[in-house]
């Protein structure tokens, strides 16, 4: 479960659309308070899903080999072929290209707190979120261990928009240039991040539900 969570985890840190909209919505008005806004819901979100989960099982791991844990990795496998294909298919398109950001991000400068809340939740990458659900039914909560490897697996899904956050607020001159030429890199291969992400985080939820399912 735990190398699981670092791997989800990480996936969902270095989503390429998230990051790139979160660095306008730092350089708008007010945009210390907007990334918060963003982070916060972020990281609601992310609660709320392993919240929901511990709630079913009551805290403790599902037996294994059981209907329940058969049936989260069976979710997790099929989560996992899905990110394949999307990747695969995305890879094979013609417009997989440099490309400079969308039209919507333009607008980001003159959002609200309230929509930034609401981009949070939009751009949550949820195919990701719902693997990481689908491994914590596996957390005993009576355990320290576990509960360390989900402040692990929270603080990992969060720490680009942290780091960032942290940066503005306390080197904001140096970071308005850096994360702009960080955002312009992003916005130039959004596609193929996308592409590796999807097939790399996907071939490891087929294989370690697989090697689960089987073993």
């Amino acid at each position: 479960m735990v190398l699981d969570l670092v791997v989800i985890g990480t996936a969902i840190t270095l989503g390429p659309l998230h990051n790139s909209a979160f660095i306008l919505l730092l350089s708008a008005q007010r945009g210390l308070l907007k990334g918060l806004v963003f982070i916060l819901t972020w990281l609601v979100e992310l609660l709320v899903v392993v919240a929901s989960v511990q709630l079913m099982t009551g805290g403790d791991p599902l037996t294994q080999q059981s209907a329940p844990s058969t049936a989260a990795l069976a979710v997790k496998l099929t989560l996992g072929v899905a990110l394949v294909v999307y990747g695969e298919r995305k890879r094979r398109r013609k417009h997989v290209r440099s490309r400079g950001t969308p039209k919507w991000m333009a607008r980001l400068d003159r959002v609200s707190a309230w929509t930034a809340a609401g981009l949070a939740v939009l751009l949550q990458p949820w195919a990701l979120v719902a693997a990481g659900g689908a491994t914590v039914v596996n957390a005993d909560l009576s355990s320290a261990a576990t509960f360390v490897a989900l402040m692990t697996y929270f603080l990992l899904a969060t720490s680009s928009l942290l780091v960032m956050e942290l940066y503005a607020t306390f080197a904001p001159a140096k970071a308005a240039a850096r994360l702009t030429r960080l955002r312009l890199a992003i916005d130039e291969h959004q596609d193929q991040a996308i592409v590796v992400l999807s097939l790399l985080i996907g071939l490891w939820l087929v294989a370690s539900s697989t090697y689960e399912l089987v073993t």
